[in-house]
C-alpha cells in the first residue's frame, strides 16, 4: 500500500514537473491576491456594441472610450441613447440601445421612442413601463439634478427599479 501511495506521488510531481517545463509561464497562485492597476476600472456594455462583455478603462473614461475597446457600434445602435462625452463610473452596466425592434427583420421602422430630457409627463408615460407617478419623477428628477447623460442615470429616479430600467431603456433617448 505504500509503495502504491509513493507511486502516486511521484507521478504526481513528474506530471507538474513536465506540465512547467512545456509552459513556464504557468505559475502557482496565491487565492485572493488581485493585483489592481492604478488609475484604472472596469465598466460592462451591453446592446448593440460589436463585442459585449466586461473592459478595463482609465479613471476618466468617456462612452466614446468604452464604445471603440468594443469594437464600434452596430449599424442598429441608436445613437440619441448615448452621450459619447459621458463620463464613465465604475462597476457600472452600460447599454447602447437599438434604433429597430429585434423582431422587425426589415428595419423597415425604428422603435417610437420618448426623450427622458425635454419631453412632458404625458409623452413619457405613453411608453410602456413609464406610469404617470414614474414620468413626473423623471421631470422632478431632471429638474433638480440636471440632464441625464447616459440611460443608466435613470436608476436614480424614484420608481425605477433594475426591471423597470430593462423594460424602458430601448425606448427613451437622451437628445434628439
Amino acid at each position: 500500500m505504500i509503495k502504491i501511495l509513493i507511486g502516486v506521488v511521484l507521478v504526481t510531481i513528474a506530471v507538474i514537473a513536465t506540465f512547467l517545463v512545456l509552459d513556464p509561464n504557468i505559475g502557482i497562485q496565491s487565492a485572493g491576491n488581485v493585483t489592481e492597476v492604478a488609475n484604472t476600472f472596469s465598466v460592462v456594455v451591453e446592446g448593440e456594441v460589436y463585442k459585449t462583455g466586461t473592459y478595463t478603462l482609465n479613471e476618466g473614461a468617456l462612452m466614446s472610450d468604452l464604445i471603440e475597446a468594443a469594437g464600434g457600434t452596430t449599424n442598429n445602435a441608436d445613437e440619441r441613447a448615448y452621450y459619447e462625452s459621458a463620463v464613465l463610473t465604475s462597476g457600472m452596466t452600460y447599454y447602447i440601445a437599438s434604433k429597430y425592434d429585434a423582431t422587425d427583420l426589415c428595419n423597415a421602422s425604428e422603435i417610437d421612442k420618448a426623450n427622458v430630457n425635454s419631453d412632458d409627463a404625458t409623452t413619457l408615460a405613453k411608453i410602456n413601463g413609464i406610469t404617470s407617478t414614474i414620468a413626473n419623477s423623471i421631470i422632478t428628477y431632471r429638474s433638480e439634478n440636471g440632464l441625464f447623460s447616459t440611460l443608466e442615470d435613470l436608476l436614480q429616479v424614484y420608481g425605477i427599479g433594475n426591471a423597470t430600467y430593462r423594460k424602458i431603456r430601448n425606448y427613451v433617448i437622451l437628445h434628439a
